[in-house]
């Protein structure tokens, strides 16, 4: 079988993840070493390069844990020079470039011990010809072949993914792989098919993908007819946009791969809502996700006999 691992975006709820991460690999130990493919969006991107450079979950953990307020560090001057938010985004990405310097140091994807898909968005291709120059989705992957991004380090590429809008700054033109694919696992599918490099890919039927979330806010707008401008629909855009690609990419797996995929997505209660920065929760995002069950979120049936079934 051809296994594939995949991480939604989140930012600190990347936690969730790491703790189903733990508890799964506690009672299948091959999950990560076996693993063909690793896909993560954002935070899931970090948690896809940390993992695929040899770091533990328990490393990661704390990684999140400890230094979620060293990356989410919004001073005083900071809010004066963007206007609380207004004019510019909550924070910048120094802290988080410095922390992910210091742990894969100039590493490239293409030194990387397994292979990765992560996805980030292209504000402007540069192309020389007016009638191509666009924005658009860009995945950074180390498969073998022309289209290959094996040269590119580990650092740049995780701070391409994780540059949400409004949280931190675009990062080298690009922005937050969420606003494209908050949840990678079909951009994850569709690599491990893809005929053009110079590895043979699996056929479909050889493909099991498991699909870890966030935890995920009920969120919903009241009201039938919206009469809303830019002013209104600017603050919930964001998010509304994650969550219907989220949806999309998961619809679009179990019609594809059927019995070959599950996702755990736990839902955080009723009137709770944590958001992608909210690291004075940390250890509630932990407690949360070593309470889910190991369920898929379609049909509650027990994940870990699934994965044996795999051959993980």
């Amino acid at each position: 079988m051809y296994r594939i691992l995949t991480f939604d975006g989140g930012g600190i709820r990347g936690l969730v993840t790491l703790a189903l991460l733990k508890r799964l690999e506690n009672r299948v130990p091959s999950l990560i070493r076996d693993a063909d493919l690793l896909a993560g969006t954002s935070t899931g991107g970090i948690i896809a390069l940390g993992l695929a450079a040899g770091m533990s979950v328990d490393d990661l953990i704390a990684l999140y844990r400890d230094k979620g307020q060293e990356i989410f560090d919004d001073g005083w001057w900071d809010n004066v020079r963007d206007v609380g938010g207004l004019a510019g985004a909550d924070y910048d990405q120094q802290n988080l470039a410095k922390l992910l310097k210091g742990i894969f140091k100039g590493a490239r994807l293409k030194d990387l011990g397994k292979r990765v898909l992560i996805p980030t968005f292209d504000l402007d291709n540069e192309a020389a010809s007016a009638a191509k120059r666009t924005w658009g989705p860009k995945f950074f992957h180390n498969f073998p072949g022309n289209d290959s991004d094996g040269q590119d380090t580990v650092v740049e590429v995780a701070l391409r993914t994780s540059a949400a809008p409004t949280y931190f700054p675009s990062h080298d033109g690009y922005i937050d792989g969420g606003v494209v694919a908050n949840n990678p696992s079909m951009a994850a599918l569709t690599q491990a098919l893809d005929t053009r490099g110079s590895e043979p890919p699996p056929e479909l039927a050889e493909i099991c993908l498991l699909s870890l979330g966030t935890g995920t806010n009920l969120s919903f707008i009241q009201g039938r007819t919206l009469d809303w401008g830019l002013g209104q629909w600017a603050k919930p855009l964001i998010n509304l946009l994650m969550d219907a690609s989220t949806g999309i990419a998961d619809y679009q797996c179990r019609q594809i791969l059927r019995g070959a995929y599950r996702r755990i997505a736990p839902v955080f209660p009723a009137k709770t809502n944590i958001k992608l920065d909210d690291w004075k929760r940390a250890d509630e995002l932990l407690a949360f996700g070593q309470a889910t069950p190991l369920v898929d979120t379609w049909d509650d049936t027990d994940v870990v006999p699934w994965l044996t079934e795999c051959g993980w």
